[in-house]
């Protein structure tokens, strides 16, 4: 059967992100299941994928996108985790099931090095798909593999949050919003940052308890101290990288936690390490997480009918406009393309 799909050809590039065809053999492994995928939503690392920068080695041709959601349409002979027409999300890293990862886990991921969902079929292995939640729509779930299993743990795993905690989340993109609902849902107290007002009062809707724009407050973490009684968070979802460390540490309390997932605002630079000595800080990377933490999270999102917050969904002929507009920053919440 031929399997269409989007991939980055002959070298790195949006212009070289192109519609084609692939051969896709219908015979499956006894451990195999064939998804038709209805739905991706975008993430920063996609974007930087295509066009070089994440992974100037990546082999081409690669077909881009790390989140996916779908419907089985076939099964092994001995798979019994699925069975045709039930829901199904597949999970970052394929080979990362529970616990903590190992090299071969970081190199099993979706949309680099290996294939990712960007096509209208895909093939895993049945341990690499998890279950829908029943109240989400495919575009919504969509958004839950990677933004929102790694505000998940930073949250609820790495957090150590307990109600009544005071989270700073930067920025008002997937997995910042992620990391407020789950805030809220752990009962602590969130400040949100922007450069929007709008974007703010949108984010106040959501259940952000205090919001700061960084653009006419440039001192933002002075803002920070004085909303937490000049304690400090007990946790920064820092998603802006070198460039706006050196805030989220002047910001965090003593023995917090700074959850480093993103670098929006750059990568290197010269970092003074006093700060994280003297005040006990812990800096945690957080990689998104296994199949085991996806599944928790997916009861939580379940029992608490969580809704991830969509900003703009895209067709299959716009993904380049998609990955240009998700460039732009202008978007409150996740980006997605649906074609399901």
């Amino acid at each position: 059967m031929l399997n269409k799909v989007w991939e980055i050809q002959g070298s790195f590039g949006l212009e070289n992100l192109k519609q084609t065809t692939r051969d896709l053999s219908e015979s499956l492994s006894p451990k195999e299941v064939l998804v038709r995928l209805t739905a991706t939503s975008l993430n920063y690392r996609d974007y930087l994928m295509v066009i070089g920068t994440y992974n100037p080695r990546q082999k081409l041709p690669l077909i881009p996108c790390s989140d996916g959601a779908g419907v089985v349409e076939a099964v092994g002979s001995e798979v019994t985790l699925w069975k045709k027409g039930d829901r199904v999300l597949p999970i970052f890293a394929q080979k990362w099931m529970d616990g903590a990862p190992n090299m071969d886990n970081l190199r099993s991921t979706l949309g680099g090095p290996n294939d990712g969902c960007l096509a209208q079929y895909g093939k895993f292995s049945e341990t690499g798909l998890v279950a829908t939640p029943s109240h989400l729509t495919d575009a919504e779930a969509a958004t839950l593999g990677c933004a929102g299993l790694t505000a998940y743990n930073a949250v609820v795993s790495f957090g150590g949050i307990e109600p009544g905690s005071d989270v700073v989340c930067l920025g008002t993109g997937g997995v910042s919003l992620f990391a407020l609902q789950f805030a809220k849902m752990m009962g602590a107290r969130v400040i949100i940052t922007s450069s929007s007002d709008e974007k703010l009062a949108r984010a106040k809707t959501l259940g952000a308890d205090e919001t700061i724009n960084y653009s006419t407050k440039t001192n933002w973490e002075r803002d920070i101290r004085k909303h937490t009684k000049m304690a400090g968070a007990d946790l920064i979802i820092e998603v802006g990288g070198a460039g706006t460390m050196p805030k989220s540490m002047m910001s965090v309390k003593p023995y917090g936690t700074i959850a480093l997932i993103g670098v929006l605002a750059g990568g290197e630079s010269s970092l003074s390490l006093y700060p994280i000595l003297m005040q006990g800080v812990k800096v945690q990377g957080v990689i998104v997480g296994s199949r085991s933490d996806f599944e928790r999270m997916n009861r939580a999102i379940e029992f608490n009918k969580i809704k991830p917050v969509v900003d703009k969904v895209y067709g299959w002929d716009e993904v380049p406009e998609a990955l240009q507009y998700l460039q732009t920053g202008k978007h409150f919440g996740k980006v997605v393309v649906s074609w399901g």
